[in-house]
């Protein structure tokens, strides 16, 4: 894809993620859009997310089900950038103003005491983690109507909004296979699972993402955040919401939704 037209859709999807305006499917307009360029978009938004101030402070992971790969006939997972800006202070609360489509996910999250880069085996990528924590990920896609290919999602950062995560705990204590997972939103809809549902286990997903990476010759750094994928389908929040994640062996975390 021309560099020159990179920046025009990577301008458009900053844009709407700044006003809540919402995009038009980019794979409808733009056939030339593949896997490349769609991340190319992506790291040119979050560019100008930098340009403005905001840090990069981690990475996060979706698609990570193994059955919605298949579904959706590809081999990896996707992964987007996480700023200081989409941080939420656990039992803060979240303001529905400029959002189009929030919904939320119950996660795994992982701060790093170590940089990774390379194709580290999950040992090897959980040795470079300090600490790990009960997380909910807000996703916002603000594509029209909601509907979008698996290429606009990457291109719009994988629909990241905002993501709070629980007190962390050292993963030398914890068995992270197969972890229950609850997740309540406003006392009207429950969601569980177990975090083998995240690859099959998070230190998959963590060490997926940093083979990724490698590929365009990135890694991650010590004090990054990263958010390991979802547990389960993701649920629609609104105004008066109090929603909750609790993850056995890691507490819980929760926040509150205003209009």
């Amino acid at each position: 894809m021309d560099p020159y037209l990179v920046e025009a859709l990577a301008a458009q999807v900053d844009r709407a993620a700044l006003s809540g305006e919402t995009l038009t499917m980019l794979s409808a307009e733009h056939g030339e859009l593949d896997l490349h360029s769609a991340y190319s978009i992506q790291r040119a938004s979050i560019a100008r997310r930098l340009g403005r101030g905001e840090k990069l402070c981690g990475m996060k992971m979706g698609l990570t089900s193994l059955a919605k790969m298949q579904q959706m006939g590809v081999h990896d997972p996707i992964y987007g950038h996480l700023t200081d800006a989409m941080i939420l202070e656990p039992g803060g609360a979240l303001s529905l103003s400029g959002l189009v489509h929030p919904r939320v996910e119950p996660e795994i999250a992982f701060t790093l005491k170590a940089d990774l880069k390379g194709t580290p085996s999950p040992d090897e990528a959980m040795a470079a983690v300090g600490s790990v924590h009960c997380a909910i990920e807000v996703i916002d896609s603000r594509y029209t109507d909601f509907k979008f290919t698996l290429l606009d999602v990457i291109a719009d950062n994988t629909s990241a909004c905002r993501y709070i995560m629980g007190e962390g705990y050292a993963p030398d204590d914890l068995e992270l296979g197969n972890l229950a997972m609850k997740m309540d939103v406003g006392g009207r809809e429950q969601r569980s699972g177990t975090s083998a549902a995240i690859l099959e286990h998070p230190a998959l997903s963590l060490a997926r993402l940093v083979a990724m990476l490698s590929r365009c010759d990135e890694g991650l750094k010590a004090g990054q955040t990263i958010l390991a994928g979802a547990a389960t389908a993701a649920v629609h929040i609104a105004a008066g919401d109090r929603v909750e994640v609790e993850v056995a062996g890691l507490g819980s975390v929760s926040f509150s939704v205003e209009s």
